[in-house]
């Protein structure tokens, strides 16, 4: 069976804030379309100052993106979805 098509979830590693870009100048790492790469930034979630990487599990299209930028998220909620 090919993998072609399949659901990639990606949900937060930890609670905190979600942000799509780096900086409100910069653009976002990633939107709906976009053709990603295994371990490639997607994301951050930000906890107490601290900044941490939301990467792709997989290589992929992104097809959702469930979170607004700067909403508050939980341990587990599900921000993106890939088509693999």
């Amino acid at each position: 069976m090919s993998d072609e098509g399949r659901r990639i979830e990606v949900k937060a590693a930890m609670s905190g804030v979600f942000y799509r870009r780096p900086s409100p100048e910069d653009p976002s790492y990633s939107e709906v379309g976009d053709t990603v790469k295994k371990k490639q930034t997607l994301a951050l979630l930000e906890t107490m100052k601290v900044f941490q990487k939301v990467k792709s599990p997989a290589a992929g299209t992104v097809a959702e993106i469930l979170i607004e930028n700067e909403t508050p998220v939980l341990d587990g909620d599900l921000l993106m979805v890939l088509k693999g």
